[in-house]
């Protein structure tokens, strides 16, 4: 967990200092209309879903950085913003997936994810005082190709899974996962080589 410290000297806007994952603060208006776009659309897209799964995911390829050849997403789907979750050819993700896009989050091909996993980006000062003032950053995920998170995974902030990764269902992802390892628990641990 990175330490809070503001660049006072830093005039880059909210929404800038947000991308880049440093410090900035939510109530920016660029950053609420950009919040409220992706929850217009991630309500229209699950909407959609029920009648035409099809036509839901060309709701999502308008929202999202990236929706891959083949990738399929399940309704519900939740996302702060959704502009920087990619989501890689091949790739399936089952209902209820979490993506908290602060920063990128980025999915590679063929990838499996199960019912109700979380993926949050989104980092809060540990110091009071900032929490309260309403700071925040971020660091972004990375889940190589053909990952496997099964069902409840929650991946946190700055984590990379490497291919070919199976996360065991509930595990907690707190740090990197070499590729080719199945990880379980809370916090997930690499228990054997794949």
């Amino acid at each position: 967990m990175q330490s809070f410290h503001v660049d006072e000297s830093d005039d880059r806007t909210p929404h800038e200092r947000m991308v880049a994952g440093d410090w900035y603060i939510a109530d920016d208006p660029q950053i609420q209309a950009e919040s409220l776009h992706g929850l217009r659309e991630t309500a229209r897209f699950n909407e959609q879903y029920a009648h035409d799964p099809g036509g839901a995911q060309e709701i999502l390829r308008g929202l999202l950085g990236k929706l891959g050849e083949g990738a399929h997403v399940r309704a519900p789907l939740r996302v702060d913003y959704g502009t920087r979750l990619h989501i890689g050819a091949g790739t399936f993700v089952n209902f209820g997936l979490v993506a908290l896009d602060v920063v990128d989050i980025r999915i590679g091909r063929n990838c499996q994810i199960a019912t109700n996993v979380q993926l949050l980006t989104p980092i809060h000062p540990l110091e009071p005082q900032p929490r309260r003032d309403g700071w925040e950053g971020g660091a972004p995920i990375i889940i190589e190709d053909n990952v496997w998170l099964g069902g409840g995974v929650i991946v946190c902030p700055g984590v990379t899974i490497g291919a070919d990764c199976v996360i065991g269902a509930g595990s907690v992802v707190t740090r990197d996962v070499p590729p080719r390892s199945l990880a379980v628990g809370n916090p997930a641990r690499v228990i054997r080589t794949l």
